[in-house]
């Protein structure tokens, strides 16, 4: 296809990790097992809050979610990743990259959203303990729920209708192994002002605001821990939200650097590294990060799985 002197871009070549056969077979055995790891964990957690009845209350309801997105945004990534390792095969179909920019920055999004919602939860149940169950009623979270991933889905449906309308008919090599916002901006050949401003009142709204949420959120925890007298009390209501702490601090240094530093230079490469984190180890280690500072989920999992237990 030709657009005026220019051929449009029908396929990218996504950037390897390695062109060596042995460290490409490294790379493909440890992404094939970060990607089980993930499926298995998020699937084992998911059976474990629907199967006991003792983890049905907002703060499992939320960490289910966060298991299926944790499932479908590696999925997005890791299948074609773990493809052009074993095949050699580094190419995307234009088509095929805005089906992945699309599900992964929805899923990315909707996951920012979850984690504020998170930490909304974990401020009531520490802050207002007594009405913690009029205010976290099944309405208001599944409310929530729905506005996580329908929010995220009218932004990045946004952002992929914008992307769709630009011109991609010079270099078609994606300096990344995946298909993103940022990377594909550096070779549209058409104006990218509106995709630019898009990005920042994006980034405002996922990074800023949430961030800000969450940190208040956190900043009330804190500030109500340290008025509990005993040691023990402290410590029971700090193990409550530790593990979802851990959670935001990783998912977010990740997210942030990816998206709101320039796309250029060093930071580059230094973003396929952090990319691999929110994407591949941000996903296996959350169930880990739940599950091994949760005695109730322990519990919850070997009565699904007693003989890994």
């Amino acid at each position: 296809m030709t657009i005026g002197n220019h051929t449009a871009v029908m396929e990218f070549v996504l950037q390897g990790f390695a062109e060596d056969p042995q460290l490409r077979c490294l790379f493909l055995v440890l992404f094939l097992f970060l990607y089980l790891v993930a499926l298995v964990g998020n699937s084992l957690i998911i059976a474990a809050i629907n199967l006991s009845s003792g983890l049905h209350t907002p703060m499992y309801f939320f960490l289910a979610n966060l298991a299926i997105l944790d499932i479908v945004c590696t999925s997005t990534v890791l299948p074609k990743l773990l493809e052009g390792l074993m095949v050699q095969v580094d190419t995307i179909s234009y088509e095929g990259c805005l089906t992945q920019l699309f599900f992964l920055t929805w899923f990315l999004g909707a996951e920012l959203l979850l984690l504020t919602s998170m930490a909304f939860d974990r401020y009531v149940a520490i802050c207002r303990p007594l009405h913690y169950s009029v205010i976290m009623s099944w309405p208001l979270c599944a409310l929530l729920a729905v506005a996580v991933w329908t929010v995220s889905a009218v932004s990045t449906s946004v952002h992929t209708g914008l992307m769709a309308r630009l011109t991609f008919c010079g270099p078609n090599h994606i300096q990344h192994f995946l298909c993103e916002i940022p990377t594909l901006l550096l070779l549209s050949c058409s104006p990218t002002a509106l995709n630019n401003v898009m990005i920042v009142i994006a980034d405002a709204y996922f990074g800023v605001v949430n961030f800000m949420l969450t940190l208040a959120s956190y900043g009330f925890i804190v500030a109500s821990i340290l008025r509990i007298h005993s040691a023990e009390g402290k410590r029971r209501a700090f193990s409550t939200c530790s593990s979802h702490l851990i959670v935001v601090t990783l998912y977010y240094s990740t997210v942030i650097y990816t998206y709101f530093l320039p796309g250029s230079g060093s930071s580059m490469e230094n973003g396929k590294l952090v990319s691999v984190l929110y994407t591949a180890v941000s996903p296996a280690l959350n169930p880990l990060i739940y599950t091994l500072r949760n005695k109730d989920v322990k519990a919850a999992l070997q009565k699904v799985a007693p003989s890994s237990w």
